[in-house]
């Protein structure tokens, strides 16, 4: 009765049983993805927006950018940041996963249970594959327009360098040392006491000390008024000056107008397709590489994570960022031949992609050999 009561009745083969749609080694993997890349994806972020803020804190220190809109712009270069090196965080944290996998020998636990490489592609797309779509999405609409944002606050900034960055006990230049501002106080009200202006013009030269000043916005622009001081002209080197005392004196900001310099990463798909612009072919391409890109590098990462057991977690991260790099350059170059119509546009969009997948199919080979992978092409093995 007992032997009895072990046989199965399988009329549609042991394959055709019930299985859950994701199973616990799913889950566990798909945890381990999402950790891992968060962790990777935010350091990257970090080191690359960290490098880029640097030069805008320079500009903001210069007058250029106000302290209002640094923020805002370090907030747009962080999604920016975070679409672009999405794949290669992927791919990292990929090979991390499933590096350590092998060395805890969880991967011979699993091979003898029966899974082999569709049951580790099943769990790590179940993290690619959304990603994907996601990255999609925000390659060809997010980031253009974060780039936007920050060209138009870049040129908002550079319109209204008017007398940015006045601090309190601090001499400000201004226009390559022209005019120079200093304010001995400024009030809760954003009054400014004690305030010595020079202003170089045309050879001539005017100083004005004044015992407070402020701004004021007035139907026909912009003024900074100054109270209760004296004004001297006159040219260096000359006995001739001009000695004016005031109550109030009020001298109008002008308001630079600069053409607008926005990049292609800053246009809309709308722009970009189907112009016929070398260029915008090539950063369309650009765009579209990114998912392409966390699909591909993910397929190659799989078997590129087998290691020795005594190889450590990173034992095949060196042949990753050899790979990613030699990916991203070959990127590069093809976009940059793409422009100047060295190669047609589909084999720019289409070559490098081609590659990666016969580095994937070569890393398989080598992990399960040739015989493997053809009966995998006919579907002779699960």
């Amino acid at each position: 009765m007992r032997e009895a009561s072990l046989n199965a009745d399988w009329p549609l083969g042991f394959r055709m049983g019930k299985r859950k749609l994701i199973t616990i080694l799913d889950k566990m993997i798909f945890k381990d993805l999402l950790k891992t890349l968060l962790s990777v994806l935010t350091v990257l972020v970090i080191i690359i927006v960290s490098r880029k803020f640097i030069k805008i804190l320079d500009e903001a220190i210069a007058g250029q950018v106000s302290n209002e809109t640094l923020l805002n712009i370090l907030w747009l270069k962080t999604i920016v940041a975070a679409v672009e090196f999405l794949p290669v965080a992927l791919f990292m944290a990929v090979l991390m996963v499933l590096g350590r996998m092998y060395r805890d020998q969880e991967m011979s636990a699993i091979s003898s249970a029966g899974g082999g490489a569709g049951t580790l592609y099943r769990a790590v797309f179940l993290l690619v594959l959304p990603l994907s779509m996601l990255s999609l999405g925000s390659s060809l609409y997010v980031a253009p327009w974060a780039e936007l944002g920050v060209d138009k606050l870049m040129q908002k900034g550079e319109e209204s360098a008017d007398l940015r960055g006045i601090a309190a006990g601090k001499f400000t230049e201004y226009s390559q040392g022209d005019l120079v501002f200093y304010v001995e106080k400024i009030g809760a009200d954003k009054k400014m006491h004690n305030v010595f202006v020079q202003n170089r013009q045309h050879g001539g030269l005017a100083i004005i000390n004044a015992a407070s000043a402020s701004f004021r916005d007035l139907p026909d622009g912009r003024y900074i008024v100054f109270e209760n001081g004296e004004q001297v002209k006159g040219v260096p080197g000359s006995l001739n000056y001009v000695i004016e005392n005031f109550i109030d004196y009020a001298v109008r900001i002008e308001s630079k107008t600069s053409e607008a310099k926005f990049n292609r990463h800053s246009l809309s798909v709308d722009e970009l397709w189907g112009s016929g612009v070398t260029h915008n072919t090539a950063e369309l391409q650009r765009r579209f590489s990114i998912p392409l890109g966390i699909l591909l590098l993910s397929f190659i990462a799989v078997p590129l994570a087998q290691i020795a057991p005594r190889g450590g977690v990173y034992g095949n991260m060196f042949m990753g960022f050899l790979i990613y790099f030699s990916y991203g350059n070959l990127v590069r170059v093809s976009q940059s031949w793409v422009t100047n119509e060295t190669i047609p546009a589909w084999l720019g969009a289409f070559g490098i992609n081609f590659l990666l997948l016969l580095i994937g199919g070569f890393l398989l080979a080598r992990l399960y050999g040739w015989q493997w992978l053809v009966m995998k092409v006919k579907g002779e093995v699960s």
